[in-house]
C-alpha cells in the first residue's frame, strides 16, 4: 500500500511496521524507489524499505543553487553539500545521542524540553509532527498526551537518529507514532494544515535553508496550530557567555573524544550554536515565515530559547 495522505498513515499495526526507513546503503534506497516501496517480506526478515512517501532529497544542488554558498559550523561549504556533511555528523553520534545531552547539558536539557512542552498546548484527540526528533524525547511525552484519539509523527531527515527513536517508543508502548524520513527544509510527505502542532527541538541550526523550513512548518500546519522551536541561543549575560564559548569548545569535543569516539563532530555542534540566529532574529524570521503573536522565553540565561508561533 502506498501513502499519500497524511491521514492514511496506519495506526492500528504495531509500531515499526509502517517505518519508513533504510536499512543500510544508497543501493537499498535506490533498489526500493523502483521496487514501489513493498513492504518487508519473509526473506528480508531485517530490512525496512523506504516507503514513496519519503522524502529525502536534497532541495540544493548545483543546478539549483549553483556555487552558492553556506555555513557548516565555522567553514563555509557549497550549499549542495552542506545536508551531506550534517548527515555524516548525526549518523556518527546517534548511538551515544542520549548519553551525551545529558553530560554535555548536567542533564538541564530534560528541563528545557519539559519546558517547551508546558508552551505546546496539546491536548487529547491533536495531530502532532515533531520534526529533527531524532531520539523521540518530545515524540514520546506527546505520545500519551494526545491519547488513543491522537497521532503523532516523530520526523528527522537522518535514518540513523530515526532508527534510535523509533526502537525507544517502540520499546515504550508508543502505538500512535509514525516514524517518517523528511526534510525539514520542504516536509514535502505532509499535506497542508495536517498538524496542530509543529515542534523542533535543537535541529533548526543544522537546516540548510532556515527560512524555507519556517514556511514548511507553517504550511502543514492548521489555522490556529503552534509552532515551538527550542533551540540554543545567545546568553544574555556577558560573563555567562564568555564561560561558555571556553566550555562548549573545549569541554565538548573533549568528552566527544572520550564518549563517542569523535571529537570533530562535537566541533562542529560547538560552531553550529555560534553561527544560528539570535533570539530577536529568529523571532523576525518566523513573523516572516507567516507566524504571528511571536514570542521567545529564554532559559539559562539565554543559552537555550523556546520560540513560540501561530498560524492565524
Amino acid at each position: 500500500m502506498d501513502f499519500t495522505q497524511v491521514q492514511d498513515l496506519p495506526t492500528g499495526t504495531p509500531q515499526g511496521q509502517q517505518t519508513t526507513m533504510p536499512s543500510s546503503t544508497s543501493e537499498t534506497h535506490n533498489q526500493t524507489k523502483t521496487a514501489g516501496a513493498q513492504a518487508p517480506t519473509a526473506d528480508l526478515p531485517k530490512q525496512t524499505l523506504f516507503n514513496q512517501r519519503d522524502d529525502i532529497n536534497n532541495p540544493h544542488t548545483p543546478d539549483t543553487d549553483g556555487l552558492e554558498q553556506t555555513h557548516f559550523g565555522y567553514k563555509t561549504v557549497n550549499k549542495a553539500e552542506k545536508q551531506a556533511r550534517v548527515a555524516d555528523v548525526f549518523t556518527s553520534v546517534a548511538k551515544k545521542y542520549d548519553i551525551m545531552n545529558d553530560l554535555m547539558s548536567f542533564g538541564i536539557h530534560r528541563l528545557w524540553k519539559r519546558y517547551a512542552i508546558s508552551l505546546s498546548g496539546v491536548r487529547a484527540g491533536q495531530h502532532v509532527l515533531d520534526i529533527a526528533g531524532g531520539t523521540g524525547d518530545l515524540a514520546k511525552v506527546f505520545s500519551r498526551e494526545v491519547g488513543k484519539s491522537g497521532h503523532v509523527v516523530l520526523s528527522d531527515i537522518n535514518a540513523a537518529m530515526l532508527e534510535v527513536g523509533r526502537e525507544r517508543l517502540i520499546n515504550a508502548g508508543c502505538n500512535n507514532v509514525d516514524f517518517v524520513l523528511a526534510n525539514a527544509e520542504t516536509l514535502a510527505p505532509f499535506d497542508d494544515e495536517s498538524f496542530d502542532l509543529v515542534t523542533i527541538s535543537f535541529g533548526l541550526r543544522n537546516v540548510t535553508d532556515k527560512d524555507a523550513a519556517l514556511k514548511s512548518m507553517y504550511r502543514v500546519l492548521k489555522p490556529g496550530g503552534r509552532l515551538l522551536i527550542l533551540e540554543f541561543s545567545k546568553p544574555v549575560f556577558e560573563p555567562l557567555s564568555k564561560a561558555y564559548d571556553l566550555y562548549s569548545f573545549t569541554a565538548l569535543p573533549m568528552m566527544g573524544k572520550i564518549i563517542a569516539n569523535d571529537s570533530e563532530s562535537y566541533q562542529y555542534l560547538a560552531e553550529s550554536i555560534r553561527m544560528h540566529p539570535d533570539q530577536q532574529t529568529l523571532k523576525q524570521m518566523m513573523q516572516q515565515a507567516g507566524f504571528e503573536n511571536c514570542d521567545y522565553h529564554n532559559l539559562t540565561a539565554g543559552i537555550v530559547a523556546v520560540h513560540r508561533g501561530f498560524k492565524a
